[in-house]
């Protein structure tokens, strides 16, 4: 067995531990807190699965968390972390809100079009500072992303208590709603689950090609690992970078469209609870390989979903989800190591062993 394979292996057996304790942990502070943690995992589980509505839902969760970790596995792959994704994902859910309120009565197609451009770039824009400032200048890229995270949702509340404003007496913070003519159209009954899925389903696979196939996508592994090298051979590293951090942004400010015009219908505080920084860390979790990255999307929707389902009708609180999603990333990030530990008292014993033999074959010889 190769030792590539062995380590795919290493890892899968490491998450699924992982998840079993996690979920394990969670039964103790289940009981604790007087639940009977079997009817609350069933309950869990019936939430994310027992009705279409809720199906829809976790798919639609877990296609925003897809596309976040895969646009932080896009930068990582080239050496760049970016942390600025909830602010991307709110400029593009805003600006692409505010064309089609600016837009109402024009053709849908020429609005959908325009929003997502104008998402896809405000949040390329966006991605595009922090990433010059750290290939030029050397400003480090997670003190700048996190700072213009804060600068975005600023902006973002002034404007929806300002110029931008709704004018109904419901909406105390947030835009016009948008006209139903622009919503992606709903794919079940009940869920926030849209047409956008399709839409992001194929940027998804793109994204996987060209990391995974393509000789760009070594390019991008190659400066990752070893930028000098990659610099001696002829490749334009920043350059690539910078690329790479800008359509990471876009990305996001893609998702905050798909938001507003598939989910929400309209610009508000809430469009976004965190949905990049729970990106980022599935991308972690992932080792920022964008297949797995999708899989493990996939889980931990269900697990979001079902934990709220799961509130609603055991009266549990959703905050198990949390409890059980830190505890997976506690021991993934840990994973290393204890790998590491392992593998040196392994190679201590058997250095002992080895001395030992020694010894004792001298006394033989004597």
């Amino acid at each position: 067995m190769s030792e590539r394979m062995q380590q795919r292996l290493r890892y899968l057996a490491f998450l699924v531990i992982s998840i079993l304790l996690a979920f394990g942990i969670g039964a103790i502070v289940l009981a604790v807190t007087d639940h009977e943690p079997l009817a609350a995992y069933k309950a869990m589980f019936q939430g994310a699965f027992s009705a279409p509505r809720h199906i829809g839902d976790v798919l639609e969760y877990a296609m925003v968390l897809a596309l976040c970790g895969l646009a932080c596995d896009l930068g990582s792959r080239v050496g760049i972390f970016n942390v600025g994704g909830e602010g991307q994902l709110l400029l593009g859910a805003i600006v692409a809100c505010q064309v089609g309120v600016w837009l109402k009565g024009s053709p849908t197609w020429l609005v959908m079009v325009l929003a997502a451009l104008a998402a896809i770039v405000v949040g390329g824009v966006y991605a595009f500072i922090p990433g010059v400032l750290k290939v030029k200048v050397k400003v480090n890229e997670v003190i700048t992303t996190i700072m213009l995270n804060t600068v975005a949702a600023l902006l973002c509340s002034y404007l929806v208590k300002g110029p931008w404003q709704s004018s109904s007496k419901y909406v105390t913070a947030g835009t016009e709603k948008l006209n139903a003519q622009y919503w992606f159209g709903g794919l079940i009954k009940g869920s926030k689950l849209s047409t956008a899925i399709f839409a992001a389903a194929v940027i998804a696979f793109f994204i996987w090609y060209v990391m995974q196939r393509t000789s760009r996508g070594y390019e991008m592994k190659l400066i990752g690992q070893n930028p000098r090298f990659a610099r001696f051979s002829g490749l334009r590293n920043d350059t690539v970078v910078i690329l790479c951090m800008t359509i990471s942004g876009a990305i996001c400010g893609l998702v905050g469209m798909f938001r507003v015009y598939g989910a929400e219908h309209i610009f508000k505080s809430g469009i976004s609870n965190d949905y990049y920084f729970e990106g980022l860390m599935v991308a972690m979790i992932a080792r920022y390989q964008p297949l797995t990255t999708i899989l493990l999307s996939l889980f931990f929707a269900a697990l979001k979903i079902g934990a709220e389902g799961m509130q609603a009708s055991a009266g549990v609180s959703n905050h198990i989800y949390l409890i059980i999603q830190t505890i997976i990333i506690f021991f993934m990030a840990a994973e290393s190591g204890i790998f590491t530990a392992i593998e040196n008292r392994r190679m201590q014993k058997a250095a002992r062993r080895a001395a030992l033999a020694r010894r004792e074959g001298g006394t033989d010889n004597e």
